[in-house]
């Protein structure tokens, strides 16, 4: 029989009922003859609670003793379903992480974890018990002494999957209080539908995006150790979700959560760019261009848009040298219509796409900045960057192409064995889920130099300061600069950072007197993902469309290569989510 580790999250253990539910239904399995390891989290609300005694007392508790208090909600949950199992019969036995042998990084309340050690869950599961562990904790040796560590959000995900990889498990298995993985937010949109299997790629997207089923480093961990992960109903018996994609790797030497942040570099010759400059803000305007773009059948790869205060947009878009020529009439006739002198087209032929790859990218501090540094030493200019969770992708000179491809396999310790020279033409669905984030801020550093050095800086000074970037764009201008052309950078980040990174860059910018910073107003963030767009020309063209014919203006576009990201006024996230869902038809039964 197998070895499975099942996870149960704050809502399936939230009340004694249903602690004596989920015990019934763990003693089904065990039955069956599986070997189970169990781990839980705190009962309902209980973690906010103690954080709320916490502040009541004190505004800026230890993150120490933080960490002692949040540990004990979990210990509580553990200790009663043993009980419950124990008392129909069925041996069980509580540990904690410290117990259990979950040796973390030496950080308070978002710790990594190093090592499982899992001689004494072995021992267990050999006389035929069943383990139940405290998600979310371990342990740290801080000169010697012993220190409780939490996980920070999404902990006891992080603790069941870090479990199924060090244990070899034949599935994890984690419980909540929904189907499984959705096509959206069931709360917002009433006909979202239950995605049966979905890679770790588009799952890690999904989760970074805002989608609260699985935290990002959960899906890190399965895709990195080839973990079978599901996430299925704690009170329904169907299948739920699988996650497939994962690839069995050896445990990294420097901790189990530790693994290399890149993978894999990538690198894509003829490639063109199309900048347009000044494009009045007419709505619907995006959607016109990019569905004419559509019906040429030219496909589209990189799209970076941003609005400015004055009523125009900049539109930069990448796609093959040889579809150059028919884009920049397409782009020509258009303008045309709009009977306007402002706007502007340039086109640059001959570039390069520059990749680099791996799990939880942009959450991992300091590796934009890294690539960036290095390439600015090597004189090489960036002409658009764009990011995702998984990919960070920028646009050179195609006779750099080799040099910056050599840089970022040195950079991040890479081989040749670990450079991809086309994209994997995966026969998967076009989108696979829509996910809507109300918590991000859009800041755009304006009127910068065009020097290689400027995206690195900007990157490292947020980058040592812990402040995450979700997604960067950078637009060119024509504007001189010293004799050089200007740039804007334009990134968004979680509103709660907004006000030190304000005050980072405008000590940066001092040394560029044209340079201003511009913070934009609460945005949304919308974002489609799906690991068969790039086969599929169109579909960043239908979602603009979607929004236009809801009335919703777009701030800002980034993209990647499976995920679509429009930025709108806070006010529309739902809606936006709302149109760009029914739009891929996701809410049909399948």
């Amino acid at each position: 029989m197998a070895l499975l580790v099942q996870k149960f999250g704050g809502t399936s253990v939230g009340s004694i009922e249903r602690i004596q539910a989920i015990a019934r239904r763990i003693a089904i399995k065990h039955k069956e003859g599986h070997s189970l390891v169990i781990v839980v989290s705190a009962m309902g609300d209980t973690t906010d609670e103690l954080m709320h005694m916490a502040h009541r007392i004190s505004a800026t508790p230890p993150k120490r003793e933080v960490d002692m208090l949040l540990a004990t909600g979990e210990q509580v949950a553990i200790a009663l379903l043993s009980i419950a199992l124990n008392s129909i019969g069925i041996a069980a036995v509580s540990l904690t992480g410290f117990q259990v042998g979950i040796l973390t990084e030496c950080a308070h309340g978002r710790a990594r974890i190093l090592k499982i050690n899992t001689e004494r869950i072995f021992k267990y599961l050999k006389a035929g018990q069943v383990i139940i562990v405290a998600g979310f904790q371990g342990t740290s040796s801080n000169d010697g002494t012993p220190e409780i560590t939490t996980l920070g959000r999404g902990g006891s995900d992080t603790s069941a999957v870090a479990l199924a990889a060090a244990l070899g498990a034949d599935a994890c298995e984690i419980y909540t209080d929904v189907l499984g993985i959705l096509t959206t937010d069931p709360r917002k949109v009433k006909n979202a539908q239950l995605i049966n299997k979905i890679s770790c790629d588009e799952m890690l997207e999904l989760a970074s995006l805002g989608a609260a089923v699985l935290h990002p480093r959960a899906v890190e961990i399965a895709r990195n150790y080839g973990v079978i992960l599901s996430v299925r109903s704690s009170w329904s018996l169907l299948p739920g979700t699988l996650l497939i994609g994962g690839s069995s790797k050896p445990m990294s030497k420097e901790g189990l959560e530790l693994a290399k942040a890149v993978d894999q570099a990538e690198l894509i010759q003829d490639q063109a760019l199309v900048i347009i400059a000044r494009l009045p803000d007419i709505p619907g305007i995006t959607a016109t261009l990019f569905e004419e773009l559509s019906k040429a059948k030219l496909n589209v790869d990189l799209i970076v848009q941003t609005s400015f205060k004055n009523g125009t947009q900049d539109i930069s878009f990448t796609l093959k040298n040889k579809q150059l020529k028919r884009a920049l009439k397409i782009c020509q006739k258009i303008l045309r219509i709009l009977d306007t002198t402002e706007v502007t087209i340039r086109t640059k032929a001959e570039m390069a796409k520059l990749s680099i790859s791996g799990v939880g990218i942009m959450n991992r501090h300091g590796i934009a900045a890294l690539l960036f540094e290095n390439l600015a030493k090597a004189g090489i200019n960036l002409r658009i960057i764009a990011t995702s969770e998984v990919k960070i992708s920028c646009l050179i000179h195609s006779k750099e192409g080799g040099k910056a491809l050599n840089i970022a396999l040195k950079t991040f310790g890479l081989n040749y064995s670990q450079y991809k020279s086309k994209p994997k033409n995966l026969n998967l669905p076009e989108v696979r889920g829509v996910v809507l984030d109300r918590n991000q801020i859009q800041i755009s550093v304006r009127n910068v130099p065009d020097y290689p050095e400027v995206p690195a800086l900007i990157c490292r000074i947020l980058a040592d300061e812990v402040i995450s970037i979700d997604a960067i764009s950078q637009l060119e201008h024509l504007k001189n600069y010293n004799s050089n052309c200007s740039r804007d950078i334009s990134f968004t980040l979680h509103r709660s950072d907004c006000s030190r990174a304000k005050d980072i860059l405008n000590k940066l910018l001092i040394k560029w007197p044209e340079a201003k910073l511009d913070i934009g107003p609460a945005i949304a963030r919308v974002s489609a993902v799906g690991a068969g767009m790039p086969n599929i020309p169109g579909i960043a063209a239908r979602m603009f469309r979607s929004l236009a014919t809801a009335g919703i203006h777009i701030q800002m576009i980034t993209t990647s290569e499976i995920r679509i990201s429009c930025m709108v006024h806070e006010v529309d996230g739902v809606d936006a989510l709302q149109s760009i869902h029914s739009c891929f038809g996701l809410g049909k039964i399948n």
